[in-house]
Formats: structure tokens, sequence, C-alpha cells
């Protein structure tokens, strides 16, 4: 099977090659119009204009934004089509200035047979009419050639004033070269905010001058290891300067970056650095390595707030936007109620908990933002402090906390946990990157209102709108980032920018594939989860190999295209039978399969269906393992913590290393191979820590416990696990099972102590008996 990025080569030149003898109307109604995310009103006209290479672009001399905006609609128009247009006095493109277009971000874009115009009263208006331009110039697959645009009228403005990603710097650092293609990615799709999540327990990434410290020992950490030494401390941190260049980047693109320093809680890496400033009992903790959730908190007092108010001032004079985000989530309080310095603050400011410690330190925050002309926003949790209504509240826990801040009237921008975490997987296939095992499909995430039931008609206006949060914890790269973030922010572009009543999502499917062609072009490693081809077989394994043929039934989860498949391994193409129903599945073949659009090009690379016999035979981690009973798969973990490139990933509980193969045919073959893989006890579970469960080992360092039946049944093999000092942290084991009449669960258990690293199962290979 070829690479991925071969494929994308070798189908290239076909969709290039199919659409070089003609040019392509652009469609003209709203729903057809390759167009993301749809206008508010489209009305077609009669007529067409051809825009060919070198055609000019006029903006008035003396509009600098004007020239902004013909400026990135030639970068755009060059990447995404190939066309080059020139800067001119006159030509067909125009940019002009309408007072009488109300709203920054309005703009009115009308196509006659003569010319093209971006009329807007604000900056913005004219960059996002001439992205919308940019992807009316390229519909199709044809690359360099001209392109006639229908004539039509566009009347546009957004739903919501917030339309934004957060991007998780800190978890896993990225240089921010990487970020720049993002907020070029987003800007092509008219999102206004980029959210940067800047501080945690694992880094501090923004350079503080009066706290050097901060980025010296707080933006560096040593990595979680499962056995043996650590390596190398890893990390990084951003300049004041590539912060201030970033910004004025993504400003000239209409957007605004909102900076975040977490606080009270995620506070690991700053105490470690300065614990004398802001440490709640003295100590000093390494930079931390765990996900979840950590004791450390800053100090509320005054020592404290003075060294927070110092920072704010600082990421005040790199990020001038209007918002500082301060916060304020899952942070246990068990330091401040085990300080005697904390509860003698409380009890001398009359609070009576810890959560109006927080909110009184949310208050102050407030204030001293609302003195230097900035607005102070955080997570739900600020609301249990009874902060004062100017706070603006960002929801994540899921919809509550927001229609409880909406009608209470605080502004409120809606990123709840699952819906708009990007961090939980698009599909089950086993090729998926890491992340957290809560399916969020694209139609799904387009299906997100962001006004939700109970927020009254009155205070939805305090709705500002949504983003998708992109946490790494898991997504170690850039690339897998992107994959993880697009296109399913294409969908959140869409609903939160076009008018509700004209959302569709048929019509979305139809609009986002000359958008996926884009993100090709642009280099965005976007995913093609939604169009990729997933099997179900009615049936097992074990009924393939005894020669029952059940029947295979493929599906995309767009339901875009025509299903294409071979069965003899090699690659679908749009000459390839088209599927029409479940196929019969016989033992040596490998069905694969594509979806195909109506001009021929494949909608995603091939996915197979291996009915070869020892493909039968397997069960992987990623692919095939459940959850032992009372226990539940919540994590896709890579191998190697913050590895640097696609490597394998495990489904886990961490809570319950045990893990089941269903359905194995134990009456075929009884010889087997169970290949394992040790990974890093790197989790902050807080309270959580009780629901840990420990399974009593009889040797050092515990067994691989192997069961037929299930987890109640017959225990078939038992394997003493290695020293993980001395170990490598992937190994196999071979034994038998005794023969059985047909399918049978199979349950691998681990009883290492908690005190070790935890294992999972890469792969439970059966063969046959010599």
């Amino acid at each position: 099977m070829p690479t991925q990025g071969e494929y994308r080569v070798k189908h290239r030149l076909t969709w290039a090659a199919l659409a070089a003898a003609t040019a392509i109307v652009a469609p003209a109604s709203a729903q057809t119009a390759p167009l993301l995310p749809l206008p508010a009103q489209m009305t077609p006209a009669s007529g067409s204009i051809t825009i060919a290479n070198g055609a000019g672009i006029a903006a008035p001399a003396a509009d600098q934004g004007a020239a902004t905006a013909a400026r990135l609609l030639a970068d755009r128009v060059k990447v995404d089509r190939g066309l080059t247009l020139t800067p001119a006095t006159t030509g067909p493109i125009r940019f002009v200035r309408d007072a009488a277009i109300a709203g920054d971000e309005a703009y009115r874009l009308t196509v006659t047979p003569r010319a093209i115009t971006i009329a807007a009263s604000g900056d913005r208006g004219l960059i996002w009419g001439a992205m919308t331009l940019a992807q009316l110039l390229s519909p199709d697959t044809a690359f360099g050639k001209p392109v006639r645009v229908a004539a039509t009228t566009i009347n546009d403005a957004p739903r919501f004033r917030w339309r934004g990603l957060m991007v998780d710097v800190t978890r896993s650092f990225q240089p921010i070269d990487t970020l720049y293609p993002v907020i070029d990615t987003m800007a092509a799709q008219k999102l206004n905010t980029l959210h940067m999540h800047l501080s945690d327990d694992q880094g501090w990434r923004v350079e503080i001058k009066r706290y050097p410290k901060l980025t010296e020992i707080g933006g560096f950490r040593v990595p979680p290891i499962a056995g043996g030494q650590p390596g190398p401390k890893v990390g990084g941190f951003y300049t004041q300067d590539e912060l201030r260049k970033l910004v004025a980047y993504a400003a000239e693109r209409g957007i605004t970056i909102v900076p975040e320093i977490d606080m009270p809680g995620h506070a690991q890496a700053a105490v470690a650095a300065y614990p004398e400033e802001v440490g709640v009992l003295g100590d000093r903790p390494p930079v931390g390595h765990d996900w979840g959730v950590n004791p450390w908190l800053f100090s509320p007092s005054p020592r404290s707030m003075t060294f927070i108010k110092n920072v704010l001032d600082e990421l005040i004079d790199i990020f001038p936007g209007q918002f500082i985000h301060v916060g304020g989530d899952e942070a246990i309080k068990d330091q401040w109620q085990r300080s005697p310095e904390v509860q003698a603050q409380m009890k001398a400011l009359g609070l009576k908990t810890e959560n109006q410690m927080q909110g009184w330190m949310i208050s102050e925050l407030g204030k001293h933002l609302a003195s230097k002309g900035r607005r102070l926003i955080g997570w739900d949790e600020i609301l249990e402090g009874d902060v004062p209504t100017s706070a603006t509240v960002m929801s994540w826990r899921g919809e509550a906390g927001a229609v409880e801040a909406a009608n209470k009237g605080h502004d409120v921008v809606m990123s709840p946990a699952p819906n708009l975490y990007l961090d939980n997987i698009q599909s089950t296939a086993g090729d998926e990157p890491p992340g957290r095992i809560g399916l969020q499909t694209l139609e799904m995430v387009y299906g997100y209102e962001p006004v939700r039931p109970g927020v009254t008609a009155e205070a939805a206006a305090h709705v500002l709108g949504a983003q998708g949060n992109a946490w790494s914890e898991y997504l170690a790269t850039a690339k897998q980032k992107e994959h993880a973030t697009f296109p399913r922010l294409s969908a959140i572009a869409e609903f939160t920018w076009s008018p509700r009543d004209k959302r569709d999502w048929k019509g979305f499917v139809e609009r986002l594939q000359p958008q996926m062609l884009r993100y090709e072009r642009q280099g965005i490693a976007a995913a093609d989860a939604a169009f990729a081809v997933t099997y179900a077989l009615d049936g097992s394994k074990g009924d393939v190999l005894r020669g029952k043929a059940p029947k295979l039934a493929l599906t995309t989860q767009t339901g875009a295209g025509t299903i294409r498949y071979t069965t003899d391994g090699s690659q679908p193409t749009a000459r390839s039978r088209a599927y029409a129903a479940p196929i019969a599945v016989k033992p040596g073949q490998t069905i694969t399969a594509a979806a195909f659009a109506s001009d021929g090009h494949a909608l995603a690379r091939p996915r197979a269906f291996d009915a070869t016999r020892p493909a039968l035979l397997r069960a992987t981690g990623t692919a095939d393992m459940v959850a032992c009973p009372k226990g539940a798969l919540g994590l896709r973990v890579p191998l190697v913590s913050g590895q640097s490139g696609d490597a394998p990933a495990y489904n886990v509980n961490i809570f319950d290393t045990c893990t089941q193969a269903q359905k194995m045919p134990l009456d075929v073959a009884q010889a087997f191979t169970v290949t394992v893989a040790r990974l890093p006890r790197h989790y902050g579970l807080a309270h959580d820590y009780k629901a840990l469960r420990e399974h009593f080992a009889v040797t050092e360092h515990g067994e691989l416990v192997m069961r037929t039946g299930g987890c109640d049944g017959t225990i078939a093999a038992t394997f003493p696990l290695p020293d993980p000092d001395t170990a490598p942290n992937r190994f196999s084991f071979t034994g038998t099972f005794a023969k059985q009449p047909g399918d049978a669960d199979v349950c691998l258990q681990f009883t290492s102590p908690l005190s070790d690293p935890f294992y999972t199962v890469d792969t439970l290979q059966l063969e046959s008996a010599k």
C-alpha cells in the first residue's frame, strides 16, 4: 500500500489531468458553492466572469487595509489554485470601502460579467470577502487553470463574534513556526480568535522578563519513563519578540490572539521556578510530567498576587487584544486547606470556603485587568467563587455553567467537553493518532449549537460564540495536532459564522470536498476519517476461517461519493467495482476500498480489510481489544510520551490494566504470541486515585495473566513481568491454549504494582500449533 504522501502525489496528478482541458464554473447557489463557511445570503445572477493568470487586483492606494486584503487574496489563490493575481490600478477584482455595510466583519461580494467587487466598512470585512473569493476561485481539482465564476451577490456577516481555536503549546511544546500555517488556515475560513494555552503544570511557555526563571526552569521538564533512566529535559518557550511577530501576523489576517496563564491551579511549573514567590507550602516540585490534575496552586498571598499582576502586565504589553485568560480550572484546594497562611487570609477577608478564596483571587485579577483596559476570561469554575459579571466565562465542563453564566449576565464562550474537544478521536479506526477515546465525529461537531436550551432570549446575546480546544497531552507533533483539528475546525467555522437555519449537513459535506483539496495544497495534515471506508463484519473472524463467508458491510461517516473496492489487495480506482451490497468474505482475500467523487478523485486514502489467515488470527490493542468488565478504555496513548513522530499507540484504561480480545477462534489455532508494551504511569489523578484497581502480584514485578472464556474464565497462562529498569518497553510471550469448541474471549490482565509503570497489549497473534 502506498504511503499517504505517495497516494496524494499520485492522485493530485490524476485530478489535474481530469480538469486540465476546461475551465470550471463555480456553482452559484449557496448550498452548492464551494464555500466554507456558508454565507448568510447569496443571490445568483446571469452570466459569469473568467479569472486567469495575471488578473489584476485594484485597491485604493491610500487604503492600507484594502491593500492588505488584496495581498492576502493573491497569496491564498496562488496556493489554492496556482494562479498569480497582480496588484494593479484597474483590474477585474476590486476592493472598495462602503460605510453603509454595518459591522467590522460584514462584507458584500458582487460578481458580474465585468468585475468582482469586495466591499466592506471594516478591515476584517475586506479580509473575509477576500477569503470568500479565494474559495470561489478554487472550486475544483484544476490547478493553474483559469476559472469562470458565476455572477452572484453575497451579503455576509458572522452569527457570532468569537469563532476560535485553542492550541495547547504547553503540554507538548511546538515551535512557533508551526503556528503560522494554522493561522493562515483559520483566516481562510473566517475564524477570528486563537487562544494560546501558555502555562500549565508541564511547562511555562512565554518569556517574562521580570521573572526569567519561569522559562529557564519552568520551560523544561524531565520526560516520564517506563523504566530505566530518564532522558534529557524537553520543552521550550517563546520569546516576547517571537510572540509579538505572531500577534502582528495574526492581526493582519483578522485574528486576535488570546493568551492564557492558568491559575490558581495547574501551577506546578511556576511553583518549580519561584516557590518562595508563588508557592503555598514552600516546597519546590519538579516541573510536572504527569497529565491530569496535580496539587500545586498559586498562593493568594499579597506577594503572589503582586507576582501574578506583574506577569499579566507583561502579557498585556505583548497581546493587545481585549481578553486575557486566567484559567481557573481544576484547582483542587488541598494545599490551601492545609496552609495556615491561606486559612488566616480567608478569615481576614471574611471568606468561608476555598472556592470563595478563588473567587476573590479572580475578582482581584479582573479589577487589575480592567484598570489596564482589558477583560478577564476564565474557565467555568470561576463561577464557583461568585465573580462579578464583568468576567467572561469559557464553559468546558459540559454546558450547565454556560447557561448559568449567561442568565446571570456574564458573556460566555462555548468550548464544552467532549463536544468541542479536538483531542477526542474522530473515528474508531486503528490508525487514529493518540487522544481521548470519546468519539467526536465530524458530523457530531457540525451539529453543535452554541446557544443552549435554558439560555433565555435576553441572555442569548451574551453567548459570544464557540471554539474548539486542541489539548496536546497525547498529540506530540504539529502534524498530529493538525490531524485532530482539521477538518473538524471547518465545522466549527460554519456553525459559528452561518445563520442557524441555513446549516445543512449534506451541503456541508459537498462543500467540504474542495476544502479538503485546499488543505492538501496548504500542507495541512487534515484527517480524512469522515470520508474513509470502514468495515463491519456480520460474524466473527473465525467464521471466515471456517468457510462460512460472513458478509462485510462497507460505509463512510459522510456517505459522500461512491465506494469502490478490490478483493486482491490492489489499490481501487475510479473504475473499480462499485459497492452495492455487503460482500461475502473468503479466506485469503484483502478487500481494499475508497470513496470516489463524481469527477473520479478519491475522497480519502484507501483502507483495507485483511482476510488473510494471519490477520484473522490477530487482535490488536487499537482496533480489536475492549475493556474488561467494569472498566473503560479512556485514552489512546503513544508508546513514548512526547515522541517526535508517528509511532505505535495503545488504547488503555489507566485505572485497570486489563483488556479482552473478543471472539478469538480457539478451535482453529491454539498457539499464540502476545506482544505487550510498558508505558509510563504519569497521570495526576488527584482525588480519583481511589479508582485505581490493583491486582495481587505473586512475583516481584507482577505478571501477565491470560484467561480463556473472559475474565472469569480458565487461566491459560501466567508470565512473570521483567524488571522495568532493565527490560525493553516492548516484548513478547509465547504459549498455547487448550482447544475450545469455537470462538472465545481472551482476557489479558497485568498485575504490576501501582508503583511501577503499567502495561497494555500490543498484539495477540494466534498461530497453528506445531
